[in-house]
């Protein structure tokens, strides 16, 4: 059973190593492609929060936010794989960050092809995130392996 969890975690695990590790080779200079994608996404998931809560969001460079972000997909993915707590929420607050940053439905219309595909995406990453919580929630029922107590033996008269 230890081996069929190993691989499970290892597959699970390998949807975040693979975006990290393609993350790290388009980089590049300014944050790569991911920090393309994301600074349009980021300036408006600031101003919807300024707009609804009054806290204005600190300006940051993308490529640190791309960097951090692939920095703890990885190491939460290896931690993970190796069955830590750690790693799960490491990947849970990845995810809790990203997703309703990144895929971002509520910026338009229902009837949209950009909708429907970003709310899939949006979805999926529901679902990684709710695995994520079944394997903390699992991870923290199962009772540790508690130490016996051995009897001290009678001595002999």
């Amino acid at each position: 059973m230890a081996f069929i969890s190993f691989v499970g975690r290892v597959l699970f695990a390998s949807v975040f190593i693979l975006s990290a590790w393609q993350e790290f080779n388009e980089f590049g200079s300014n944050g790569g492609p991911a920090a393309h994608i994301m600074a349009p996404k980021i300036r408006s998931f600031s101003k919807h929060v300024s707009s609804h809560t009054g806290f204005q969001v600190p300006h940051f460079e993308m490529k640190h936010a791309v960097a951090a972000a692939m920095s703890v997909k990885a190491v939460g993915s290896l931690l993970f794989i190796l069955g830590s707590s750690i790693g799960a929420y490491l990947l849970l607050l990845h995810q809790l960050i990203v997703t309703p940053i990144l895929y971002d439905f509520y910026n338009y219309d229902a009837d949209t092809k950009e909708f429907n595909l970003l709310f899939a995406k949006f979805a999926q990453n529901l679902a990684l995130f709710g695995a994520l919580l079944f394997f903390i929630g699992m991870k923290n029922s199962i009772p540790r392996r508690q130490v016996k107590k051995r009897s001290p033996k009678p001595k002999a008269s």
